[in-house]
């Protein structure tokens, strides 16, 4: 079952900090991303694939809601510059597109796999401790 209360902390610690991490573009969005999934992980609790899952879920979302974001700069910038604007706004959307996904995957795969460390190493995963993980 999925801890949903995990994955929206983590998100919002990969973006509060990928905002930041425009000081460092790509390396501040790298390092956002690692910290958010492995707090989603951490506290999802519950090994390696809870971890994994839960850090995958906080990076896709955050992917998702970046690629939202470029997509609306774009659209503004082409709606600014009127109707020659809008055309070649809407030509080039094709290939935001595929960077938004791109970004989305990196995202997600960056995220999970912190996100399955902190499910590793989370105390209270089952096994080690006699607290429940899913409360």
């Amino acid at each position: 079952m999925t801890n949903w209360r995990a994955v929206i902390i983590g998100f919002l610690i990969a973006t509060v900090l990928g905002l930041f991490g425009l000081v460092l573009p790509g390396l501040g969005q790298l390092a956002a991303g690692l910290v958010g999934g492995f707090v989603a992980g951490y506290l999802a609790g519950g090994g390696l694939g809870r971890g994994f899952w839960h850090g995958l879920l906080a990076g896709a979302l955050g992917g998702i809601v970046g690629g939202l974001l470029v997509a609306i700069v774009v659209g503004l910038a082409g709606w600014t510059l009127g109707p020659v604007g809008g055309l070649i706004s809407g030509a080039a959307g094709f290939g935001i597109l595929a960077l938004a996904i791109f970004i989305s995957f990196v995202m997600a795969l960056e995220s999970a796999i912190a996100g399955a460390l902190g499910g590793v190493l989370n105390p209270d995963r089952p096994g080690r401790s006699g607290r429940d993980p899913y409360r």
